[in-house]
């Protein structure tokens, strides 16, 4: 389920559709809740599914529907193994942590997880062997967990999770939407209008209208301007109503992830778009939250899960793009370019005949995939704004930007900075490095001066990152990491400091840390010893035994020279990873 196919997208919304439909013909809560469960199995092949529900004294959950559980196992968890939320023998297993954490509880094996011991026997009798346990939520308060089964071991991963909790929201909204329809006196009105919200933004989805046909479909249903914006606060979507636009604004509040709530400093409504448990975007509406009727608010809840089938749509789009443009920077980064790599490159916007200035970007810090593919996504979204397209694809945890010259476009150092700050509104309190890297004007010329800028980054990283970096910024290094044959650099760094490497193996003594404590602190004895924790005459006679070695005297301005260039040269080759 890593990959969004329209079809899959189609099958996902008639799932949900029939979902909606169930509550809007006042279906009662049991067949409700057995249709949830079936819709669960239809759409994940699950063989057997489970909506469990809180008691009135929200002490334990009772199975109320199911898909596929034979009745005898209903009846036993429910009477016998029943699963309770404060304390006791059943009140560990994953639909009491699901329903205390809010969050998606996966077992890939049930006879492996202690957790799960107390019902291990019964369950694995009927056959099943792994679980996932996933919350439903009504306005902010957890109601219940959406269990589903496998007969085999099976590990749950991200994206599985994240379409299960999409469900399992849509499944909340309906429980929410039932009871609603079953107390307000003009049921008939409600019926229809919401049937109608449905149908408008399902059309939307299924004729791929994108975020922006979703808000503007919100926007005929509520009679109101509906703004989308990213985490960041760029816009996604905007849709006009009664000549009114709304604009974005500066969010300093604390937003909640779940629920739609008023914002009253901008006298507006804000619902979440959620991928999971993630914030992706928000969906934005005019007025207080007490002017909007129940409908108008399962109207923005409804079009938020849209807003969110789409943007998998687009990610599962976005992957196979990136996954090509790797494909590509792989042969451009080759030793020969084929020629045919300018070609492959045009339908995808890239026009390579044109020069380009490198550029390289990281999270600081340990390395992170979620935070690498954030800055990923911030970069391709600052790069859709230039025409024709930069090249931008991922290496590990570097991002790598080919940044075309460009009459109207951004120049390559002010794009690093809008990268740079977009990329930390988005990180949560993560700093980003970028460096600005050679021009290049032939095809051949991009991977030396990618590697330039990897080892660049690294070495700007390990000093002081979080900044913009070109390479006269690291002056000397700057030189070093552009020498045509880094060959030359190791046999200069070996020559120079292997007698202290071997000695200090040998002798378990740290002649080479004692060198670049002295170098660093100005060749001063006392700061050595005081950096190092030793005694100065300790560092007097390291440092003899250094001269002794290398055949030097450290009072020689060329014999410092050669000695600073090598610790230097070292320090390059460790960012470079040597020479290939």
């Amino acid at each position: 389920m890593a990959s969004y196919t329209r079809d899959e997208v189609r099958r996902w919304l008639a799932g949900v559709g029939e979902i909606a439909a169930a509550v809007n013909r006042t279906t009662e809560l049991p067949e409700l809740l057995d249709l949830v469960a079936g819709t669960a199995c239809a759409l994940t092949g699950y063989e057997a599914s489970g909506v469990l529900l809180v008691d009135r004294e929200r002490r334990s959950l009772r199975i109320t529907g199911a898909a596929g559980l034979p009745p005898e196992y209903v009846a036993e968890v429910n009477d016998r193994h029943t699963i309770q939320l404060d304390r006791g023998p059943f009140a560990a297993g994953p639909s009491t942590r699901a329903f205390r954490t809010a969050e998606p509880v996966p077992i890939s094996d049930i006879l492996a997880d202690p957790t799960f011991e107390p019902w291990a026997r019964l369950t694995s009798s009927h056959g099943y062997r792994a679980i996932v346990a996933v919350p439903l939520i009504v306005q902010d308060e957890v109601v219940g967990t959406l269990n589903c089964y496998r007969t085999q071991v099976h590990e749950f991963g991200p994206d599985e999770l994240a379409l299960l909790t999409t469900l399992a929201n849509q499944a909340g909204t309906a429980l929410q939407s039932a009871r609603l329809i079953a107390s307000l006196t003009e049921q008939r009105r409600m019926l229809e209008q919401a049937e109608s919200i449905h149908t408008e933004l399902t059309a939307v989805a299924l004729r791929a209208g994108g975020v922006q046909g979703v808000a503007e479909a919100l926007a005929r249903l509520l009679d109101r301007p509906v703004l989308v914006t990213e985490q960041d606060g760029s816009v996604t979507a905007s849709a006009r109503r009664g000549g009114v636009l709304l604009a974005p604004e500066e969010v300093t509040e604390e937003l909640p992830a779940s629920g739609i709530v008023d914002v009253p400093r901008l006298q507006r409504v804000t619902a979440p778009v959620l991928l999971g448990r993630d914030v992706v975007a928000r969906l934005w509406v005019p007025g207080p939250l007490a002017a909007l009727t129940e409908l108008e608010r399962r109207a923005i809840e409804h079009a938020a899960v849209v807003c969110a089938l789409e943007r998998l749509r687009q990610r599962a789009a976005l992957d196979v793009e990136w996954r090509v443009r790797g494909d590509l920077l792989t042969d451009l980064l080759s030793d020969s370019p084929p020629p045919s790599v300018a070609a492959r490159a045009r339908p995808l916007g890239h026009d390579l005949g044109r020069p380009h200035t490198v550029l390289v970007a990281a999270v600081d810090g340990t390395a992170d995939t979620t935070a690498t593919r954030t800055l990923l996504g911030v970069t391709q979204t600052t790069a859709d704004r230039v025409d024709p397209r930069p090249l931008v694809t991922r290496s590990g945890d570097h991002v790598i930007v080919m940044w075309p010259e460009t009459a109207h476009g951004a120049p390559a150092p002010e794009a690093a900075a809008a990268i740079r700050t977009a990329a930390r509104n988005v990180l949560s309190g993560a700093t980003v490095t970028v460096v600005v890297g050679r021009r290049c004007a032939e095809p051949a010329e991009y991977r030396s001066a990618v590697q330039t800028a990897r080892g660049a980054i690294e070495l700007a990283r390990l000093h002081a990152g979080d900044r913009v970096v070109t390479l006269p910024d690291l002056g000397v290094y700057g030189l070093l990491l552009q020498t045509n044959d880094p060959r030359e650099l190791v046999r200069f760094t070996e020559r120079t400091l292997a007698p202290l490497r071997e000695h200090d193996a040998r002798k378990g003594s740290s002649l080479v840390a004692t060198l670049r404590a002295y170098l660093d602190s100005g060749m001063s004895v006392a700061r050595t010893a005081e950096a190092l924790y030793v005694h100065p005459n300790t560092v007097g006679l390291r440092l003899k035994r250094i001269e002794e070695l290398i055949d030097v005297s450290i009072a020689q301005p060329e014999s410092l020279l050669r000695l600073t260039f090598a610790l230097m040269a070292e320090d390059v080759l460790g960012s470079t990873g040597g020479p290939s």
